[in-house]
């Protein structure tokens, strides 16, 4: 089909590349050969008089027109995706729809191990695809690559709808058999001691404490960085080092594993998890249905501050 003399399903061919950045896999992923994708980048190329792409490798490298015709092209599949190809109705106990969440392993833990059960009951084809942080998710979101995001709100940009799951807090924890944690943790202990530092994505982003330090111009003694909460209790057992983490994980943890919680010796910040979906999903019937589940199991969540945060586990 043409539209103002350009073939349309040339624009799913651009998308396919954009995203996959390797013409193979661009022409797997919307069911074409490889000569009739090659045969579509050239009346691409025709078409908006620019090479479009150049090869690195074997990764094609988008050029600056490419790049600015990736987003709006994306945006209009979706719309039409969203708004014409798909049913109007959603039936989550006949639904097979994969929903795609970039989360922390906190949050995976803590709170989605009880929407993985639920959905479980209500609809039990519906499946999950569960992405780690990456240093940009609000792109994904744009694209609507995503299904969700599930952040600390303060990360969240104002582009795309959200809503609040559940407020955490953060504590301190190290093995316990560590001794300097037999007493009281003062400032400046906390500050001496080493450290296991969670930190995110590609650019190591630091988490929320670490925010915290760096406004106020503190700097601990960081002697492991791992890329997850979780990683943090196995770093810390048998050893000195202490480390900062929330509330809720914490507690998991100690359960099966010699951790010792105390309070943290300064005032560090709670914190709010939140949802964030693409604004073009915003009336999506599959999304609106996750997102009234996920509220739900949040407003069940038992708050962090009801289990004592200074109590030691011996």
């Amino acid at each position: 089909m043409r539209f103002k003399g350009l073939d349309l399903n040339l624009l799913v061919a651009l998308d396919a590349l954009m995203t996959e950045r390797n013409l193979t896999a661009a022409a797997r992923s919307i069911n074409l050969s490889q000569p009739a994708m090659s045969a579509a980048v050239a009346r691409l190329r025709a078409y908006f008089r620019d090479e479009l792409f150049t090869m690195k490798g074997r990764e094609l490298v988008p050029t600056p027109r490419a790049q600015r015709l990736a987003a709006p092209i994306r945006e209009a599949l979706v719309h039409i995706q969203l708004s014409i190809i798909s049913r109007d109705t959603f039936n989550p106990a006949k639904s097979d729809r994969r929903f795609r969440i970039l989360l922390s392993d906190f949050m995976t833990v803590v709170f989605f191990r009880r929407i993985v059960d639920r959905v479980a009951q209500e609809a039990p084809a519906v499946r999950f695809e569960f992405l780690p942080f990456v240093d940009e998710p609000d792109e994904l979101l744009r694209r609507g690559e995503v299904d969700f995001l599930v952040l600390p709100e303060l990360f969240m940009s104002s582009a795309h709808p959200k809503a609040t799951l559940f407020e955490e807090t953060l504590v301190c924890v190290g093995c316990r058999t560590n001794k300097q944690l037999s007493r009281q943790l003062t400032f400046d202990k906390y500050i001496s001691m080493g450290h296991v530092a969670a930190k995110f994505g590609q650019a190591l982003r630091p988490n929320i404490e670490e925010w915290f330090l760096l406004e106020h111009g503190l700097k601990r003694r960081i002697e492991v960085i791992v890329q997850g909460f979780t990683m943090i209790p196995p770093m810390l057992s048998e050893t000195e080092r202490i480390a900062t983490m929330p509330s809720r994980l914490a507690q998991h943890f100690a359960k099966t594993m010699p951790l010792r919680i105390v309070e943290a010796p300064l005032p560090l910040p709670a914190f709010t998890e939140a949802i964030q979906w693409p604004a073009l999903h915003n009336t999506d019937p599959a999304s609106i249905w996750l997102r009234r589940i996920l509220l739900q199991e949040a407003s069940r969540m038992a708050s962090p501050r009801e289990t004592p945060r200074n109590r030691r586990r011996c």
